[in-house]
């Protein structure tokens, strides 16, 4: 009889234990994105032959993991014609209390939070840059990640390649939440 109980009660405890999981489930939103949909002409680069706002969208996050001490964003085209793909925006040392950027925070216009570095970019500069694949391409994936470190900061210095940016924060990730935009012309 007690195994039985004991067994039963161990099984309530772990199907419990899944249920609070999936409550706490770690996403990424945005009011001026959707997954799967095209990007508007706010978040399309000012530049390269495209004339869009090179704004950065609003973003929320929810469900962000026990023992994150700090988080990051990174917005990646993989479908650039590179070899490597493109990186967009690399912004870390985001304090884990955050639970979202306003629009036009990677724009210059402020809303990130104190102590936040928005690393250089494959535009060359630090900051948001928005979408610009070559005309005729098939429309290319964008892919906003947020990123929740088991560390309170990274350190690297401010001109750090988006590179190691992405090597340092896929060393030190508890998760992360993706939300996926396409744009082509």
């Amino acid at each position: 009889m007690f195994p039985r109980m004991f067994t039963r009660a161990a099984t309530a405890a772990l199907f419990l234990t899944s249920l609070a999981a999936q409550a706490e489930t770690f996403t990424l939103t945005s009011p001026d994105i959707a997954e799967g949909r095209s990007l508007s002409e706010a978040q399309v680069f000012q530049g390269f032959g495209c004339s869009g706002g090179n704004q950065s969208p609003a973003l929320q996050w929810q469900g962000v993991p026990a023992g994150t001490q700090s988080l990051a964003l990174t917005v990646y085209d993989p479908d650039a014609p590179t070899g490597s793909g493109w990186w967009h925006w690399v912004v870390y040392n985001l304090p884990a209390n955050t639970s979202g950027l306003p629009a036009q925070a990677g724009s210059g216009k402020g809303g990130l939070p104190a102590g936040a570095v928005q690393g250089r970019t494959d535009f060359g500069a630090p900051g948001f840059g928005g979408a610009c694949p070559p005309p005729g391409d098939k429309p290319h994936r964008y892919v906003f990640t947020l990123h929740a470190l088991k560390v309170p900061r990274i350190d690297l210095p401010a001109d750090a390649s988006a590179a190691m940016v992405g090597y340092m924060l896929n060393a030190n990730s508890l998760a992360q939440a993706r939300l996926t935009a396409i744009y082509g012309r």
